[in-house]
């Protein structure tokens, strides 16, 4: 089975432009290369006007907020549209209850009255309705006129600002759409608990971007520059998942190595005291183009994750990416369902003196290791994902229409 040539609405939590590459707007690049996608941008909300005006952002979304006949932003791939919605009032600080539900049926309105308008205008009559991930408007796909409607859920929700109100509205969610997708066995197995069409598809790579980390022409990224090797780096967001505890342990024990985190930081989370360690170092965000060249001077690539109540619920992109740019890999054994899809070529530690341990044995890597990693990630590129993907689309599809035959 293929799906071809449908028109697909996904409206995102994710935006198109955020700093580090997203499971939901990969997904929509790739099903862009055979359909019609258009990616809702994540509404702005009022505050987020006033916050974020003087940025780059706001200046790329300004000409479309307010004007329904300019709402849609072109990409580099021909098939995929940004759609840009007004600003919706600032809700989420409002507590629980019959307020806060009457106004989120108001921003789905506002938001809704802007898809019907670009829906009408386009003559689209015919389409699939992919939520992905974006549970502040959980009844959105009522107010539209989908063949389909999907929840796509990529992590749990763990934010403070997630669940104020965000685990009453994704079960509202997910009870009402035709099927789910889940980026875990754990959240696919919740999730089926309330929808009984509901699919494990796990994360996967841009495996051609990452690979380029094995270019011998590609530099070295200057960020890296005048850092002692070997380094132990972290490509990624840094935020509640990282064991800190455990990283003040692994600086101590292995005075000899750099241990390097590259990634936006959630301030939330992180203490002053969390990057002390002299050979411990924090460096910021870099755009997710400049992701090969600071894979290739990593020594080792790290996934270093608590283990605790949500984490076996989470499926990390950066596993696949890693194992891509050719690099060993350690990571603590947080979720045990990564094994099944890693063979053995990543290490999995439950505590510091074993992520030693298997840190100073990466460092002795050879041609033959590195070739297994890369056979691993490419049986789990984007390709082969959204094979799967587009492959339960169409058969929940035909299931729906209550047709027998399969679309050309």
């Amino acid at each position: 089975m293929s799906l071809k040539d449908q028109n697909i609405i996904i409206f995102s939590q994710m935006q198109f432009d955020n700093a580090l590459e997203s499971t939901n707007y990969t997904m929509a690049k790739h099903l862009a290369k055979d359909n019609k996608v258009y990616y809702v941008d994540r509404p702005y909300t009022w505050f987020d006007y006033i916050k974020f005006r003087k940025t780059k952002g706001f200046q790329t979304r300004k000409a479309h907020f307010f004007s329904p006949d300019n709402s849609l932003i072109d990409t580099e791939i021909p098939n995929l549209k940004i759609v840009i919605s007004p600003p919706v009032p600032s809700i989420n600080m409002l507590p629980e209850g019959k307020l806060y539900r009457m106004l989120v049926k108001l921003n789905e309105k506002i938001i809704g009255n802007r898809l019907n308008q670009l829906i009408k205008k386009l003559n689209i009559s015919n389409y699939i309705y992919i939520n992905s991930y974006n549970v502040a408007f959980p009844s959105l796909h009522k107010l539209l006129k989908p063949d389909l409607t999907v929840y796509h859920c990529v992590d749990p929700l763990i934010e403070p600002y997630q669940t104020r109100h965000g685990l009453i509205s994704e079960d509202i969610l997910v009870k009402d759409v035709d099927m789910v997708i889940s980026t875990s066995k754990e959240l696919s197995r919740q999730k089926g608990l309330l929808n009984k069409n509901s699919y494990f598809i796990p994360n996967a790579a841009n495996i051609s971007h990452s690979q380029k980390a094995l270019d011998p022409r590609l530099k070295t990224a200057a960020i890296l520059d005048g850092i002692t090797k070997p380094i132990i780096g972290y490509f990624g967001n840094i935020e509640r998942r990282i064991d800190y505890q455990l990283v003040k342990e692994l600086t101590v024990m292995n005075p000899d190595k750099s241990f390097v985190f590259i990634g936006p930081v959630d301030s939330y989370y992180i203490k002053e005291s969390d990057f002390e360690g002299k050979n411990l170092y924090l460096k910021g965000a870099v755009p997710y183009e400049m992701m090969p060249a600071v894979l290739k001077g990593f020594d080792v690539a790290i996934i270093p994750f608590k283990k605790d109540e949500v984490s076996n619920h989470i499926f990390p992109l950066k596993l696949f990416e890693y194992l891509g740019s050719g690099r060993p890999v350690v990571s603590t054994d947080f979720n045990p369902d990564l094994k099944d899809f890693t063979a053995d070529t990543v290490w999995y530690c439950a505590n510091a003196a074993e992520f030693t341990e298997a840190l100073n044995a990466s460092l002795k890597d050879t041609n033959a290791l590195q070739k297994k990693r890369l056979a691993v990630a490419a049986d789990n590129t984007w390709e082969h994902r959204i094979l799967e993907i587009e492959a339960l689309l169409e058969l929940n599809l035909k299931k729906k229409l209550g047709q027998t035959t399969v679309f050309a």
